[in-house]
């Protein structure tokens, strides 16, 4: 039997439709924004098994940016210029809700994953 897949959209259409729950079986898959519009409207999910979507695991969150060795870490780093560059223009654009420990991170693996391109 295919699963049915719901966003944070499809319980939000679901919301202002009237409705206000949902069963959940091994069929019915929710994402994790739709997880989390459930809860903050105040949406009943009728889980069959008891057991809510675990969170996620997210590595790049938890661990730690770690330049090799062979890798120059001065400020004068060539990329050290567009990383701030990049880091300044999504402050300006998001403003202070930004986790800048994160942003920083996400700099880093782009400019690491774009070097060769």
């Amino acid at each position: 039997m295919p699963k049915t897949f719901y966003t944070e959209r499809d319980i939000e259409d679901l919301f202002k439709q009237g409705i206000q729950s949902l069963q959940v079986s091994d069929d019915v898959v929710l994402t994790e924004l739709a997880y989390e519009k459930a809860q903050k409207l105040g949406f009943k999910l009728d889980w069959e098994h008891d057991n809510p979507p675990a969170a996620p695991v997210r590595p790049y969150i938890s661990q730690q940016i770690q330049t090799p060795a062979h890798i120059d870490s001065s400020p004068a780093k060539k990329g050290d210029d567009l990383k701030k560059r990049v880091r300044d223009a999504v402050i300006a654009r998001i403003g202070s809700q930004v986790d800048t420990v994160l942003l920083d991170a996400i700099i880093q693996r782009v400019l690491d994953n774009t070097q060769g391109m």
